[in-house]
Formats: C-alpha cells, sequence, structure tokens
C-alpha cells in the first residue's frame, strides 16, 4: 500500500507512488520573451498530453550580478546590454495573465521556477499549483523560506549539488511538501554523467519524498529509463525548434519527440506493475497449447511434504 505522506498535490492531480507520472514541459525562457511562443509551447505540451508547464520567474536586477548589468552582447534584436536583455526574455503580469487563461482553456497546469523572493510574491497571485526550486537556487535559504511559507508543493532540482547541499535544502524546507527531482545541471547532458542510479539513492535517502527527474540531455530514451527507476516526476525542457536562440534550446524536446515522449511513460509505467509474480488469464490458453506436462506444478505446490522413507 502507498503511503499517503509519500504523494504531492498539483491542483486537481496527485504525484507520487502508485500514481501516473507527472510530466512537465519546462518552457523556461525557451519563448524568447515572445507570447505567441509561448502560446505555442503551452499548445505542444497539451496536445502532447502533458500534465504541466513550467516557466522561470526573475526579477532581473536581482537576479543579474551588478558587474554583468552593463555588459554588451549580440542578440536577435540587436546588440544590448545584458540587464536590457534580461528584461528583453522576461513575462510581466499581463503575458502571465494570458498564460494562465490559456492554460485553463488546454487543460493544463502550469508554474515557475521563482529565482528571488520577489518572483515568489508575483507568482503567488495566479495561484499557481506548485513551485519549481531551479538547481542553481538550491543553497538560496531565504528563497527557500519565502517558498515553504506558501504552503504549496515545493519541487526541489538537486543538479549541481552535493549530498550535504540537498540535506540541508531539505531541512529548510521541511520534507511534507517537497518532492525532489534527480538533476544534472549541464546543457546538453552527457549520457555518462546522468548517473540515473542517483533516483534509487534518493529513494533510500529519503523514504517519505517522492523522487522526479528533471532532464537535459538530448534524446528521449534515458528519461524513459528514469520512468523505470521509479521516477514519479518528470521535466523536460521543450522548444518549438532547437535550431532557435537560447541557452537551453540544443538540450530540449521539439513537439513530435515531446509526443512520443508522453507515449512512452504512459507505456512504461503501465508496464512495470506491482512485483508480484501471477499466472494472467491470457497466459491459460497458450498454457495448454504449450506445457507439455499441465498442472503439475500448481498441483504440488502446496501439497504436503512427503512422509521419509525409511531406508
Amino acid at each position: 500500500m502507498t503511503s499517503t505522506s509519500r504523494l504531492r498535490t498539483f491542483g486537481t492531480r496527485t504525484a507520487g507512488p502508485g500514481n501516473p507520472v507527472y510530466i512537465t514541459g519546462e518552457i523556461g525562457i525557451n519563448h524568447n520573451g515572445d507570447l505567441d511562443n509561448a502560446i505555442a509551447l503551452i499548445d505542444a505540451a497539451a496536445e502532447a498530453g502533458c500534465d504541466a508547464v513550467k516557466f522561470q520567474k526573475r526579477t532581473p536586477e536581482i537576479c543579474t550580478p551588478r558587474d554583468q548589468w552593463d555588459i554588451e552582447r549580440d542578440t536577435p534584436w540587436g546588440r544590448m546590454t545584458y540587464i536590457d536583455y534580461r528584461h528583453r526574455v522576461e513575462f510581466g503580469e499581463a503575458e502571465y495573465t494570458a498564460i494562465a487563461e490559456h492554460c485553463a482553456k488546454r487543460g493544463i497546469d502550469w508554474f515557475a521556477s521563482p529565482w528571488d523572493t520577489e518572483a515568489v510574491a508575483f507568482l503567488e497571485k495566479f495561484d499557481v499549483p506548485a513551485h519549481k526550486v531551479a538547481s542553481a537556487s538550491l543553497t538560496d535559504d531565504e528563497l527557500l523560506r519565502a517558498l515553504r511559507a506558501t504552503g504549496r508543493t515545493i519541487i526541489l532540482s538537486t543538479g549541481m549539488s552535493t549530498p550535504k547541499q540537498i540535506r540541508h535544502a531539505v531541512e529548510v524546507l521541511g520534507s511534507d511538501n517537497i518532492l525532489l527531482c534527480h538533476a544534472t545541471s549541464t546543457y546538453p547532458a552527457k549520457a555518462e554523467e546522468l548517473n540515473l542510479r542517483v533516483i534509487n539513492t534518493l529513494q533510500q535517502e529519503y523514504p517519505n519524498v517522492p523522487i522526479g527527474y528533471s532532464g537535459h540531455e538530448t534524446g528521449l530514451q534515458t528519461t524513459l529509463a528514469a520512468v523505470a527507476l521509479g521516477a514519479t516526476f518528470v521535466e523536460r525542457h521543450i522548444t518549438l525548434d532547437r535550431a532557435m536562440w537560447g541557452s537551453d534550446q540544443a538540450a530540449s524536446v521539439e513537439p513530435q519527440g515531446l509526443t512520443r515522449l508522453v507515449r512512452d511513460i504512459r507505456t512504461i509505467e503501465q508496464s512495470l506493475g506491482d512485483g508480484v509474480k501471477k499466472v494472467y488469464e491470457s497466459e491459460l490458453g497458450p498454457m495448454k497449447k504449450l506445457r507439455r506436462v499441465a498442472g503439475v506444478v500448481a498441483e504440488t505446490e502446496n501439497a504436503p511434504a512427503p512422509e521419509p522413507v525409511a531406508v
């Protein structure tokens, strides 16, 4: 029986052992500050069968180091300072209102990774079903305390973090409302650095916390392997086109691949079963046809031990 302490709520959905894998399409800033791109990505995720899409929310002046503000860089919108670029790709209240309305229309959840406490307060205005802690923010105790105070489900990504840092973050957040995600924070991540068995390590270390997977690799196979290892939550970056501008695009999944990923996750979770060996009714026909000695095991399995024979 699955303990309710290992289940987490996302609006009307529930994630954790015994429930369908909660699949999130990470839009992040792959919309490049264009609401039409964001809407198209929401549509792609909804049509693929995702449970949610996720964005990233920053207050640029807080999240951008002051010594980088005035550094100029080339962008698709011309040469501009880094702080202007951060504002260019950041959505405000009008855009998120449109996003919330469109997600409700498509029947898909949405939430975000806030990178500062002001972003937490901003997102709270939208009554999101959860918050996500990006791996880069795992050591930001002020942010973690602000997130804990919301009382919502918190997904904690553990990329570029030591076991000691993860334990500290869990202590700050408390274990009642969190979901831990194994992750490797390179974009794209190499297969030999994914270390998917950490999913099992986290399951053993945090037995009352559901464990998920946030993937930044190319391809789909390794994410499917994470589900087979027991991930109850899956997140992959999504894009309209991997050739688009942006550092996350190359490690993202395009719409056609996202559809295959969701389909295959659903097949895998159905195939895992309960671990109890049994003879299925569908096997009885082949058993009767193919077994040369029928029923011997079934007839003797529960028989009393034979009497000892005197020699």
